[in-house]
């Protein structure tokens, strides 16, 4: 099992809590220090089962300057997310061929 964590965000921190206290401990994914390859990004889109725009962080300023009120293609999606990785939604727990985004960090306990 794995967590693409950032620890500066407090539903990330939560999520990574929730899985320790049931006894799992995760492979932690530094998401920003090491940011996922195009074809890790887009197994972890399937896995998740979304477009790839629902995946991307819209609070972000970073989306509000470059992206808000674009319609971009899903490699565009990807590729956006990759040049700048702090886009991605957080935190992702994946556990085998599934992932689930930990918001609320409940969420993750479906595909325990």
């Amino acid at each position: 099992m794995q967590i693409y964590h950032n620890p500066r965000c407090r539903k990330s921190r939560e999520t990574l809590a929730l899985l320790e206290e049931k006894g799992i401990n995760p492979e932690i994914v530094l998401y920003l220090d090491h940011p996922p390859s195009k074809n890790e990004l887009t197994e972890i889109i399937a896995k998740l089962g979304i477009e790839a725009e629902q995946l991307v962080r819209k609070t972000e300023a970073i989306y509000k300057e470059n992206y808000k009120g674009k319609t971009l293609t899903e490699s565009q999606w990807v590729k956006a997310m990759l040049e700048h990785p702090k886009l991605i939604e957080r935190p992702i727990v994946i556990k085998g061929k599934k992932a689930m985004i930990g918001r609320p960090p409940e969420r993750v306990l479906d595909i325990l």
